[in-house]
């Protein structure tokens, strides 16, 4: 059967195969985010995933400045973003990044404390006041 124009076609995106795997955690919550996807565990954003043009077309890695040294240390390829220089980047471009982009998300299944930040609390929307 043909697809007619008003019916859309959806296209996987093509780091799903990564966070398939902590899909099976109660926890796990994926977020739309910026035309990317957040993956969260325990109400914690732990892993970015970019499928746009560099610098966004990789994984974000949610950390906190004090722990990119550790982190550098142990994956070499991962670079603090050009934009948001408090998380680090692994991009698609990189040697090795199917396995360093696996180890990363096996990382944070483990709850690696180096890994993820508390979203901020979300703004109380102000509501329609009523005349008295």
């Amino acid at each position: 059967m043909r697809k007619t124009s008003t019916e859309s076609i959806k296209v996987p995106h093509p780091y799903a195969w990564l966070w398939e795997p902590l899909e099976d955690d109660p926890t796990f919550e994926l977020r739309s985010m910026f035309g990317s996807k957040a993956a969260y565990l325990d109400g914690k954003m732990m892993v970015h995933f970019c499928a746009k043009t560099e610098p966004w077309h990789g994984l974000l890695l949610p950390t906190d400045r004090e722990h990119h040294s550790s982190l550098m240390k142990n994956f070499p390829a991962l670079k603090p973003h050009s934009v948001l220089g408090k998380w680090l980047y692994l991009s698609d471009s990189a040697e090795d990044f199917d396995r360093i982009a696996e180890k990363i998300v096996r990382l944070a299944a483990k709850r690696d404390p180096r890994l993820g930040v508390d979203p901020p609390p979300k703004k109380k929307r102000r509501g329609k006041t009523t005349a008295k």
